[in-house]
């Protein structure tokens, strides 16, 4: 199968890393396998063919304590598409291909954050299922 797309660039938009204090670093440090991640995908047509797609992954501790942390990164991904599609195809490649593609550097860079903010270890063991999590919200 021809993919209708290709990936012209990618980078990192904007990234957050927050701990307020001592404190918080160290009560955060013993509870931060309690974390969930979040993710959100967005995009905007930038001109003819040329897709601007929004990756945002967010870990945060959902419980109502009062020492957090939070992580966040918006990962950015300029698609060409390169033939002419449906509407619910631009969407699986949105949501699903592109996501799928980009999944090794947003994961590596995202897990660099949260390393080099203090809290050396933490991996994502389960990987994101994009193709999953796509045929979820079509059905």
């Amino acid at each position: 199968m021809t993919k209708n797309y290709k990936i012209l660039g990618k980078f990192i938009k904007d990234i957050s890393s927050e701990t307020k204090d001592v404190e918080t670093y160290l009560f955060v440090k013993d509870r931060i396998t309690k974390y969930k991640l979040d993710i959100s995908i967005q995009s905007k047509a930038l001109k003819e063919k040329i897709i601007g797609v929004y990756t945002s992954l967010k870990f945060e501790d959902k419980e109502d304590v009062k020492k957090k942390s939070y992580f966040e990164i918006t990962y950015t991904t300029i698609v060409r598409i390169e033939n002419q599609i449906e509407k619910k195809e631009l969407e699986k490649i949105i949501l699903c291909d592109v996501q799928e593609e980009i999944r090794p550097d947003l994961e590596t860079a995202f897990e660099n954050i949260i390393s080099n903010s203090g809290y050396t270890g933490i991996k994502f063991e389960k990987k994101i299922d994009f193709e999953k999590l796509y045929k979820q919200k079509i059905s």
